[in-house]
């Protein structure tokens, strides 16, 4: 099935884009960086370390690497071209067999404003396919001045739990669902993470009669 198809029947009227949280009823926000000082950030400093632990916890808890997953990968174009050799290289690093990488798909959007435009390309693979650990790693680097790092958009989306995980950076990450069932154990085993800012609304998809 291609993405489009699959989005379309498990996640009808969803735009894949931030904020994943704020555009669909069911999901989690958590906090994943905690007691930020930018005066002591460094390769594998101490707030990092808990970036990563939360991160790759939550991907764990969410993925079984047997796991069908669309891996998706989006690339804001403001020119009127992107080398598509160097996007390819997002997931050239990451995935285990190279040949995988035949099989990668790419759909090209409007960017928001209609004027630029958005490449998507995403792989159909398994969990075990990739190097999750350290893409997670990456993207969590983004804004922290080292590498390796994925600036663009990053998306796992599980067809077994119809879930999407999505990191939007240091600070935290989204998780949605079709059904709240099958996110409900890292809502419960992972409540101290989740974001205060948003506990009350998603107590409320958890804590329904």
């Amino acid at each position: 099935m291609k993405l489009n198809e699959y989005m379309a029947k498990t996640f009808p009227n969803l735009e894949l884009r931030p904020a994943l949280f704020y555009s669909w009823d069911i999901g989690i926000r958590f906090e994943l960086g905690v007691n930020y000082d930018s005066d002591n950030v460094y390769y594998n400093c101490p707030y990092l370390i808990g970036v990563y632990h939360r991160a790759i916890t939550l991907f764990n808890a969410l993925h079984l690497l047997n796991d069908d997953l669309y891996v998706v990968v989006d690339v804001d174009d403001f020119a009127d071209n992107v080398a598509f050799e160097k996007k390819l290289n997002v997931f050239s690093k990451f995935v285990k067999q190279k040949s995988k990488l035949l099989t990668l798909q790419q759909i090209t959007l409007p960017y928001e404003d209609g004027y630029y435009k958005t490449h998507r390309f995403y792989l159909k693979c398994k969990a075990a396919d990739i190097k999750y650990i350290q893409m997670i790693k990456a993207i969590c680097n983004q804004d922290m001045g080292m590498k390796p790092r994925i600036f663009h958009r990053v998306y796992f989306i599980n067809t077994r739990t119809n879930t999407i995980f999505h990191i939007y950076d240091d600070r935290g990450c989204d998780v949605i669902a079709a059904k709240p069932k099958t996110i409900e154990h890292v809502y419960k085993g992972y409540n101290d993470w989740i974001l205060d800012y948003d506990r009350a609304e998603i107590e409320k998809v958890f804590n329904r009669e």
